[in-house]
């Protein structure tokens, strides 16, 4: 199992497993037991001994869930007696089913907890950090063969996603096609879906007629056999299969933009550009593995390799990560104190 800072053709294996996990929606690396060093594990290149051990349990955003997996890849591999489970479950699926409830250690997110989640969290005692991962270009993407359109205003792309949705093309735009709108996105358990519906719908709400899911993989596919289809999700999932989907240009009133790790970097990928989330349990990081992980986790947010060249978004800078790092270190007090 290799480490992020390989040769390029490592990033690129890195890149099939994780569009391969992301189809899956979870990830089990009991068992993985090469080092990222070509050694036993026993320097994880994290300040510990190379003996931790014990179950990381984390659900949540389908968004973060190859960034959350290509950094347990090699925090495993550092430190085979770790086992983790990861499950793809939509931000808010992750919060109400796993992480408000108890029942696992970390909820990934790809938009801040909500105000009936935290309501949730407090009734059942679960105190939480929120951590910031990186950041991601939410991709609209169609068939590659649907040279008709290269880009949608904001506008256009609410007439496609709003509850009384357009339903064939030419009423969206005059010269499109006279051909019925094949619609893929994110399940209403998802972050990706409430942050769509913040940035482009508002109160016009997001439309039924479509393929709702949680695995970004199945989106990614059904466009993919579609000329006529759309869909919407994080920029990862688009970087892991350029060759088999186009993305469209957003336009926010200045032209259109399309999305890149540059774009979303500047703030020019407007209004599709959106923080990561993934959220400790304070509890959870009494455990000295688990708060272990947590560190090397908000290590590898800069890690431009992996976050950008295996995964597909941008990293954190390093402000943010030794913010984000001191935030960590005042919970694990807290909870080993």
């Amino acid at each position: 199992m290799a480490s992020s800072h390989d040769a390029d053709t490592t990033g690129i294996t890195r890149r099939k497993s994780l569009a391969a996990l992301a189809g899956a929606g979870a990830l089990g690396l009991a068992g993985c037991t090469q080092s990222s060093d070509g050694g036993d594990g026993s320097d994880g290149g994290d300040g510990s001994d190379g003996e931790l051990s014990g179950p990381i349990n984390i659900a949540g955003s389908s968004t973060v869930f190859p960034l959350m997996s290509a950094v347990m890849e090699d925090f495993a591999a550092q430190h085979p007696d770790v086992d983790p489970d990861i499950s793809s479950t939509g931000s808010g699926g992750g919060f109400s089913n796993f992480f408000c409830t108890g029942d696992t250690d970390f909820n990934n997110a790809s938009r801040p907890i909500q105000p009936e989640e935290e309501e949730l969290c407090a009734e059942n005692g679960v105190e939480y950090v929120e951590l910031v991962a990186a950041t991601d270009a939410l991709t609209v993407v169609v068939n590659p063969d649907a040279d008709w359109i290269d880009s949608l205003t904001t506008d256009e792309l609410a007439q496609i996603w709003r509850s009384d949705a357009a339903e064939t093309w030419d009423e969206v735009r005059d010269e499109f096609p006279n051909e019925e709108i094949e619609r893929f996105g994110a399940a209403d358990t998802s972050g990706t879906y409430d942050y769509f519906i913040e940035a482009i719908l508002g109160e016009e709400g997001h439309t039924s007629d479509y393929q709702a899911t949680e695995q970004d993989n199945t989106i990614a596919q059904g466009v993919a056999g579609d000329e006529y289809a759309i869909g919407y999700f994080g920029f990862a999932y688009y970087f892991q299969n350029p060759d088999q989907l186009k993305a469209l240009g957003i336009d926010d009133g200045d032209g259109p933009v399309e999305p890149s790790l540059e774009t979303a970097s500047s703030g020019e990928y407007t209004p599709l550009s959106r923080p990561l989330f993934t959220y400790p349990s304070i509890e959870s990081l009494g455990e000295e593995h688990i708060a272990e992980f947590a560190r090397y986790f908000v290590e590898q947010t800069t890690n431009e390799d992996l976050v950008a060249g295996d995964v597909g978004y941008v990293p954190a800078t390093e402000e943010t990560q030794e913010e984000q790092m001191g935030i960590l270190e005042d919970a694990i007090e807290q909870a080993q104190g």
